[in-house]
């Protein structure tokens, strides 16, 4: 059994055509045929029912395609780091999502580049910083930082994956973006009840991870907070509140589009309350847990030689700015 022939059957599987098949590996379709046929044969199992067209997977084809499809996909990201390790990049490139931009990101980077140009001087050296910013989802910076794609990414979702190490760099408080003529735009301290009557725009295209029910108590029944995965209306359910009316749209900034124009309110990290400042009115919220947190992620076998120096600089910055942290490193 060799890559050539699992990757020739993954081919098959998911394209369920010989000659489509052939197309992306770069086969021939008698090549192609001819390294299925040796697979099954090595562990002795139809994978493929061919008399199907489309092309089915047997039952064990099936069993099969689920488990190598995984070991394939590990083993690519095990030769990427390698690479990497080999040749690694000078340049740091960072994954962020859109609402950490707004915030302190600028100024996280700027500190960076200036400590290390001082750092430089000191020594009599060049080493100028590249930085390659990316905007990318919370979920897709995962599968960047294993292709190499990204160094490290910011993030406002925790992720629990075997290739990932993740720092909880703070906490960021939630203001309700409200229309500069709605009846609650001049109310300075906001609760979540006295917001449930008006639409609420959701915009987060990631999800929190849906939680297993309670297992203290004979019923084993969800809570409202642990059967609500929408970032914002768990907030809601953690104060036992269902908004009345919501709009799903694609994401923040379409969001505080339609609250400027008058079409909702939402929830957004206090960073964002100077964006449209002429339509929407930002106010406080009284609850203090009702937060979004922002983290730092990268691989847990390859950490690029900048990252610490990224790390100093975030710090820096909120000392700067007299937010509270605790300083971590990534091992």
């Amino acid at each position: 059994m060799d890559l050539k022939q699992l990757n020739a059957f993954i081919a098959i599987a998911e394209l369920q055509s010989f000659s489509a098949a052939a197309k992306t590996t770069g086969l021939s379709q008698p090549s192609l045929s001819r390294q299925l046929k040796q697979l099954e044969t090595e562990i002795g199992v139809v994978l493929v029912d061919r008399y199907h067209r489309p092309l089915q997977l047997t039952e064990a084809g099936q069993f099969f395609y689920d488990k190598v499809s995984a070991v394939l996909t590990e083993l690519k990201t095990v030769i990427s780091m390698t690479q990497r390790l080999s040749m690694p990049s000078t340049a740091l490139n960072i994954g962020f999502v859109p609402s950490v931009l707004y915030g302190l990101l600028p100024e996280v980077i700027a500190t960076l580049k200036h400590n290390n140009s001082n750092s430089g001087r000191s020594t009599n050296s060049s080493t100028d910083i590249e930085v390659n910013l990316k905007d990318i989802s919370s979920y897709q910076q995962i599968e960047a930082l294993k292709t190499g794609e990204i160094d490290v990414g910011f993030s406002r979702f925790a992720h629990q994956d075997a290739w990932i190490q993740q720092i909880l760099l703070r906490h960021e408080r939630y203001v309700v973006a409200l229309p500069k003529a709605h009846p609650l735009a001049d109310v300075n301290e906001q609760r979540l009840i006295n917001l449930a009557n008006s639409r609420l725009i959701l915009y987060h295209q990631t999800h929190l991870p849906a939680l297993q029910p309670d297992t203290v108590g004979q019923n084993n029944t969800f809570s409202l907070a642990q059967s609500v995965t929408e970032p914002l209306l768990h907030l809601f359910a953690q104060h036992n509140i269902t908004p009345l009316m919501t709009t799903k749209v694609s994401d923040l900034q379409v969001a505080l589009g339609l609250v400027a124009a008058g079409e909702g309110i939402t929830l957004v990290p206090a960073s964002l309350q100077t964006v449209r400042t002429e339509q929407i009115s930002y106010q406080r919220l009284i609850h203090e847990n009702v937060t979004s947190p922002i983290y730092l992620h990268t691989l847990k076998d390859f950490i690029h030689p900048k990252i610490p120096d990224l790390l100093n600089a975030i710090y820096q910055v909120y000392e700067r700015r007299g937010i509270t942290y605790r300083r971590q490193q990534f091992v």
